[in-house]
């Protein structure tokens, strides 16, 4: 059975891209365009893991994720930051907040499916 991923981006070019990459990776992949979507998504599908977005109007990835955390029936997913802020202490920021991992913006499309089976399987933090 593929493993399933909640892609919340704002940004429909990305959610395609990402979407495609994953999909053609054996992933089972889902959208949202923000927060409110990607939380209602989560509670319905229950997915493996969440690349998360951090800039969405309505409602932020931070507080999506905190609002996810916080259940217990969706806090195992694993929540990766998927964010533009590329900052020193960034990271660690995401981390502390409640994200499983972190990876900034740009992507290099060839790593992401390998960095997500590493989440997936806990080896990765990054």
């Amino acid at each position: 059975m593929p493993h399933k991923i909640l892609i919340a981006d704002d940004n429909d070019k990305n959610r395609t891209l990402f979407q495609d990459i994953l999909i053609i990776h054996g992933f089972e992949v889902s959208v949202a365009s923000d927060g409110h979507e990607a939380v209602a998504q989560a509670r319905e599908l229950m997915p493996d893991l969440i690349l998360m977005d951090i800039q969405m109007p309505g409602m932020d990835g931070t507080a999506a994720c905190c609002l996810l955390k916080g259940a217990p029936e969706t806090s195992r997913i694993k929540i990766i930051a998927f964010t533009s802020f590329a900052m020193q202490g960034d990271e660690e920021k995401f981390i502390a907040a409640g994200f499983d991992g972190y990876l900034s913006k740009p992507v290099n499309t060839r790593e992401l499916p390998l960095l997500i089976k590493q989440w997936l399987k806990g080896e990765v933090t990054v």
